[in-house]
């Protein structure tokens, strides 16, 4: 069998022509035809060339993975208890999923407290207005994308570096505008952001107090990418100091452009050359302006670099190390890096463990980890939380999220309209009636409520669900404090997950604790 798709994908809006007799080595139907107009990704690349490279319409969808991993969360079942209550008093009044605290204290040397631990990995396109404010709602962290000031029309530089970023001020405010104590913003940057000063100008000028440096991503391991269309956008970005091909500025190639022999020129994002003293230099930097939370996000890369920015994390008091996995997504990824590079969740975490339960034996101060990579409902979470424990302290939840952001602000737009779904008018017909959670939101913010965007609304009430779903699971382990998850809370139900995992399978545990308590 193969794991990968054949080469008609959602993502780049293609299709095979004979779709139940693909070659699997290929992705290829097994028989091409002279008849055929091409609608695979071989056909699309005929007719746009490294166009096909890219999703389709970046600026409308979200992307992720279309891979079949050999082994994923649902390989794993929960494990349930039914004597003893930890993390509350041993009565039956006490021990309730309402009681089980799933707060968490976020950061090194400057605590914040969060609702949930749950980090809303990196996004800057589509509804990242609702976003960044249902994640004020929901009192949990949530990061601006790289590249902002690229995207930034209004932007200002001087000598090479930014003074004036109104895009990234109005995602910062965006989420301010909610904040209720609870949760945190935190402004992400790569390798062309830090040439540029993003974070600098944040810190400095808009008071942001939580910052990330960015290695990569699962999506995709190298920095950003993207076509632009007119030399004039080209020669804006080549002035931000980015990478565009050919040279919008040699007169050659502008000549070529005007004859229309230049189609489009591409930009690509630097590949960060980072090393233990830069970093060090750096952080240290950031936090004499102001800084007073620095994170790192990184993607499944070699374990031997994992390993090194662990260890930069641990001498720097980094507050958190953010892991991305395969399977996750993104908006503009070259589809078969999308597709096919780096580790999925399971086995990421589960070589996370081993290199942090050995940094730990060593005497390592160690960082919060977080993981994340096509996390999307509370069994994922439970699970994560679980494989990882007690080195994984948090779950990124990122498409999903934004789904939920999206799915309430389309579901808004249409009772706007008088026009609500079918499948939702069981609740009713008006915005009040379909979303459940506006009361809470009212007892938080009083008549401001009423103003909230429906998109905002739906993230906040996707967070609520995974958090109550979360207190659930936990209840059903009798750990009601987060810091009682542990890995005897997961069992793997496959050879494959005891063995990658490390945590014995069902008749091996049940074996031990015969031996034990018989």
């Amino acid at each position: 069998m193969s794991y990968s798709p054949g080469l008609g994908s959602s993502i780049t809006n293609t299709r095979m022509r004979t779709p139940d007799n693909v070659s699997d080595f290929s992705g290829m139907c097994a028989v091409c035809s002279m008849s055929c107009t091409g609608s695979c990704e071989i056909g699309l690349s005929a007719l746009r060339g490294s166009e096909a490279i890219y999703p389709y319409e970046l600026n409308n969808n979200q992307f992720a993975s279309e891979k079949s991993y050999p082994l994923d969360f649902s390989h794993f079942s929960i494990n349930g208890r039914v004597f003893g209550a930890k993390g509350c008093p041993e009565n039956a009044y006490s021990a309730s999923f309402f009681n089980a605290d799933i707060s968490f204290k976020f950061g090194t040397r400057s605590k914040i407290d969060l609702k949930a631990p749950i980090i809303l990995p990196a996004m800057a396109k589509l509804n990242w207005k609702d976003y960044f404010a249902g994640a004020a709602m929901a009192g949990v962290l949530v990061v601006i994308g790289e590249d902002v000031a690229g995207k930034d029309k209004n932007l200002v530089i001087e000598n090479g570096r930014v003074v004036s970023a109104p895009l990234i001020e109005e995602m910062v405010n965006s989420f301010r505008e909610y904040y209720r104590g609870f949760g945190d913003i935190i402004l992400q940057a790569n390798y062309d952001d830090e040439h540029l000063g993003v974070l600098d100008y944040a810190v400095s000028e808009l008071g942001v107090k939580s910052v990330e440096l960015k290695f990569g991503q699962a999506a995709k391991g190298i920095q950003g990418l993207g076509r632009v269309k007119t030399i004039e956008d080209a020669l804006a970005l080549q002035q931000k100091d980015y990478i565009v091909h050919p040279d919008p500025s040699d007169p050659a190639v502008a000549a070529d452009y005007e004859k229309g022999l230049v189609p489009y020129f591409e930009k690509a994002g630097k590949l960060p050359i980072w090393n233990e003293e830069i970093l060090a230099s750096r952080i240290a930097y950031l936090r004499r302006l102001g800084a007073e939370r620095i994170l790192f996000k990184t993607g499944p890369f070699d374990t031997e670099d994992i390993i090194r920015i662990l260890k930069i994390a641990s001498a720097n008091d980094i507050d958190l190390v953010t892991v991305d996995t395969a399977g996750g997504g993104s908006g503009n990824s070259p589809v078969k890096m999308m597709n096919e590079w780096g580790i999925p969740a399971v086995y990421q975490e589960s070589i996370l463990y081993d290199i942090l339960k050995k940094m730990e034996s060593r005497h390592y101060r160690l960082p919060a980890v977080a993981i994340a990579g096509g996390f999307a409902m509370e069994d994922h979470v439970f699970k994560g939380l679980a494989l990882g424990a007690p080195y994984v302290r948090m779950v990124g939840i990122g498409r999903a999220a934004m789904a939920a952001a999206l799915s309430g602000k389309k579901v808004g737009e249409l009772i706007e309209a008088g026009t609500v779904p079918k499948e939702y008018q069981r609740f009713g017909n008006t915005k009040e009636e379909i979303f459940g959670d506006l009361p809470l939101l009212r007892k938080i913010y009083g008549d401001r409520a009423d103003e909230i965007s429906a998109g905002a609304i739906g993230l906040f009430s996707y967070i609520n669900r995974i958090s109550d779903g979360l207190r659930q699971l936990m209840a059903l382990n009798r750990k009601f404090a987060l810091e009682y998850i542990d890995r005897s809370d997961i069992i793997p139900m496959t050879d494959l997950a005891a063995r990658i995992s490390g945590i014995d399978d069902p008749k091996k545990a049940a074996e031990k604790a015969i031996d034990m308590f018989v």
